[in-house]
């Protein structure tokens, strides 16, 4: 009787007073600061590498397409492999990955040798944040998970804020190859203090792996990220047959895909998780804020650097506030969704979105910049009340054998949801540019461009303020999700 009472009183690690969670935590958030912190190390240095390998924009820019595309590719495996490999072995294997393609792109003598570094370095980001994700579900009751993930926003977000100031900073003093060499002595403490703390908390059930499932979703979820980017960087935009096969091929390889895994009894990825309506309203909003997100960080910078003829560093500090400000506050509205839940929070923060939205519509050529440091930490501050809050929620009312699915399923999204996200909205703002150029008296005017690329600008926010809305209507449906029971309201 009292080892039975011992046991469900102790169901979550974290209410074990001796349980070892911090330092399963440390272990974790190193690594996945820097690993994080590594996707935006090198977009400031882009020029610099097509200096000294001597290569085109378009071959220099598959140091960031193809981050993404080998990201997408391998997050919707994690699934199955944390089903085959404990906490430790994951953790431990991708940091070792990660820091073996650091010190190759550090070492890199030419181009094709540093893209397959970077390579090496995205199969280990990739499989990271899964891993975080369901390590911290397992070992945190839901009504502390809030926090916890909280937390974990903070490093996600702070990461990539501070990533093109630091590159810039160790870019032009001690040069490009720094922004690997300085990270490898952190990844390899990060292993060495995992080695050392970290235990395992995941249950090992080796489940069969479809070889067909694997093909679809790498098709799937490859193509569709490689057209989108593809897109976002060709003159002709989605009318590039190099941006529409893959997408073509993408979108029927995930028809594939997804009536594969409802017919298999044990899938890849089990898309049985939308059968929870939190967890589906949670991955809509996720869907629709990294979106906005992803494209404000692109759009702004273009409009600041264009229209308002500011110098990219200028533009960089702009946007800083409120990247920095978005981190910070990640742990403060991880503790208010479990006080309040997270209606409270999203709702308010949908309408703060959207007036947001509707503000940089209104953006020209004479507008003051302190408008844009405004609206930048408006949006990112609602991004922290909305897209962590809507992940927690969704995530706590699965049953605990679905957390590796449900985790890959919304990890999964970030990458496709940016690469649709940003080449989407920068196709429609140089189409819009085009448009207007087109019927222009002099095109080649510089105020006449200028005017041009702000139309586009307003066109891409009016856009995306219609995609808020939609999250703000969804919010409405939110509730406190509670974990479903292990077997309810699956049928198979």
């Amino acid at each position: 009787m009292n080892n039975d009472t011992e046991e469900k009183k102790y169901e979550y690690l974290a209410d074990d007073p001796n349980g070892k969670v911090m330092p399963i935590m440390l272990s974790l958030i190193i690594g996945a600061f820097f690993a994080i912190l590594n996707e935006t190390l090198l977009n400031i240095a882009l020029t610099t590498l097509m200096e000294e390998f001597s290569v085109s924009i378009t071959t220099v820019q598959w140091m960031a397409t193809g981050f993404m595309l080998v990201m997408g590719i391998v997050i919707p495996m994690s699934a199955a492999l944390m089903q085959w490999f404990t906490t430790r072995q994951m953790f431990l294997g991708t940091m070792t990955v990660f820091t073996i393609g650091t010190a190759i792109c550090s070492i890199a003598p030419t181009f094709s040798v540093l893209l397959a570094g970077r390579i090496l370095q995205a199969v280990g980001t990739g499989l990271l944040i899964p891993i975080i994700f369901n390590t911290f579900l397992l070992i945190y009751p839901p009504r502390r998970r809030g926090a916890v993930m909280g937390i974990v926003g903070l490093v996600i977000m702070f990461a990539p804020a501070i990533g093109p100031t630091l590159s810039g900073i160790i870019v032009e003093h001690l040069g490009w190859r720094y922004l690997f060499i300085t990270v490898i002595p952190f990844a390899i403490f990060s292993i060495a203090f995992a080695y050392k703390y970290l235990i395992n908390v995941s249950e090992v059930t080796k489940p069969k792996v479809d070889a067909l499932s694997i093909i679809f979703s790498t098709a799937g979820f490859g193509g569709i990220v490689f057209g989108f980017s593809s897109a976002g960087g060709s003159e002709d935009g989605f009318l590039s047959p190099v941006a529409y096969m893959p997408i073509i091929i993408g979108v029927i390889a995930l028809l594939f895909f997804s009536f594969r895994q409802f017919k298999l009894e044990e899938p890849l990825l089990d898309l049985r998780v939308f059968k929870f309506p939190m967890y589906t309203l949670g991955v809509m909003m996720f869907f629709i804020i990294i979106m906005a997100m992803f494209a404000s960080e692109i759009i702004l910078p273009v409009y600041m650097q264009g229209p308002l003829a500011l110098t990219a560093a200028t533009a960089g500090l702009v946007l800083l506030p409120g990247s920095l400000l978005n981190g910070l506050l990640s742990p403060v509205m991880g503790k208010l969704f479990d006080k309040v839940g997270p209606r409270a929070l999203m709702i308010p923060a949908s309408f703060l979105l959207c007036g947001t939205m509707f503000i940089m519509t209104t953006l020209d050529i004479n507008t003051p910049v302190w408008v844009i440091v405004v609206g930048y930490i408006l949006l990112m501050v609602s991004v922290s009340a909305i897209m962590m809050p809507a992940e927690t929620n969704g995530l706590n009312q699965l049953p605990k054998h679905l957390y590796p699915h449900g985790t890959a399923v919304m990890t999964t999204l970030q990458p496709v949801a940016g690469a649709i996200g940003v080449s989407a909205f920068i196709s429609i703002m140089n189409a819009k540019k085009n448009s207007v150029l087109d019927k222009a008296a002099n095109p080649n005017d510089p105020f006449t461009v200028s005017k041009a690329m702000v139309s586009g600008v307003e066109l891409v926010y009016l856009i995306a303020l219609g995609f808020t809305i939609v999250a703000l209507i969804v919010s409405f449906f939110v509730y406190r999700a509670e974990p479903e029971e292990e077997g309810k309201n699956e049928a198979h």
